[in-house]
């Protein structure tokens, strides 16, 4: 049974999944080096469309020896920060303690897994739209959202279908798969071109991406291209499932995609994970990408020179 959490990345989804989890009544530890004194002092404030909410205790530490060993631990740090992780994984860890990272991209749960072991690890892929907008402050643009909850090269067993549970109980769209791997490079058709055009085209919006003829072109390729790979490895995206993601992106209107955001922000964008670990993988399988492969040139250069 899930009795105690800790959120490891306390920023705009760990905050937000914790505050909910917490608000609901879970017993949930943050890991917030950075906003500790705030949240301890402010609590967290989620400005959602309907409603709203504040968790006004927070428990938030420094070190993740303070919080000691949980039944859930949730990986929300963004990739660029997994250095971290091997000195802030096993003070956490119980005999039966499950491991979850909400992170991007791909090699994220294989990472944890040989911090952790490898039979402690799920992964989930999120979406919403929830951004902070200063310490304890979070306004969520489409929340509690949807989740995608599955476990790392097994089908989804009882604790999942439990974890998931604890996420549905606060309104978020849970889907339990038994194919991870197939989710996450499913993932990768909307990420990678329209996250990466956004900022390869000069820190645009989705709607600005479609509306300019030499970056719209460059989509549906790109997103044939990640299909291409993901059924060289035994994961099948349909033609119809490309076209749902491009039918889906205009009523978005002008979205700043994640790395968009953490891009105009100043922040390091996530471009291992998202671009170079699905290059890499189908590079050394041999098989050709060079859609994504210029893609993830344009983006370390442009990334590199801020």
């Amino acid at each position: 049974m899930i009795s105690s959490i800790a959120i490891v990345g306390t920023g705009a989804l760990g905050g937000y999944y914790g505050a909910r989890l917490s608000l609901a009544g879970g017993r949930v530890r943050f890991l917030a080096r950075r906003d500790r004194a705030q949240l301890c002092a402010q609590g967290l404030i989620l400005r959602e469309r309907d409603a709203t909410r504040r968790l006004e205790r927070v428990e938030a530490f420094a070190r993740p020896e303070e919080i000691g060993r949980v039944d859930l631990v949730v990986v929300t740090l963004k990739t660029t920060a997994n250095a971290a992780l091997p000195a802030l994984l096993p003070p956490l860890l119980g005999p039966e303690t499950a491991v979850l990272t909400l992170q991007n991209g791909l090699g994220n749960e294989e990472f944890i897994g040989e911090i952790v072991g490898p039979e402690r690890v799920l992964g989930g892929l999120c979406y919403i739209g929830v951004t902070r907008a200063g310490p304890g402050e979070l306004v969520g643009f489409h929340t509690p959202g949807a989740m995608t909850l599955g476990e790392l090269g097994r089908p989804a067993g009882a604790r999942t279908r439990e974890i998931g549970a604890r996420f549905e109980g606060i309104g978020v769209k849970l889907r339990v798969v038994d194919r991870l791997a197939e989710a996450r490079w499913q993932k990768l058709v909307w990420n990678v071109p329209f996250n990466g055009l956004a900022i390869a085209g000069g820190g645009v919006s989705t709607d600005r991406i479609l509306a300019t003829p030499g970056l719209a072109a460059q989509v549906r390729p790109l997103m044939e291209e990640i299909a291409a790979a993901a059924a060289h490895f035994g994961h099948r995206i349909s033609e119809s499932f490309i076209q749902a993601q491009l039918d889906l992106t205009p009523p978005m209107g002008a979205y700043q995609p994640s790395s968009l955001v953490d891009y105009l922000a100043g922040r390091e964008v996530e471009v291992e994970a998202i671009w170079g670990e699905p290059l890499r993988r189908a590079q050394a399988a041999g098989v050709p990408m060079p859609r994504l492969a210029a893609l993830y040139e344009k983006l370390k250069a442009v990334t590199a020179i801020r």
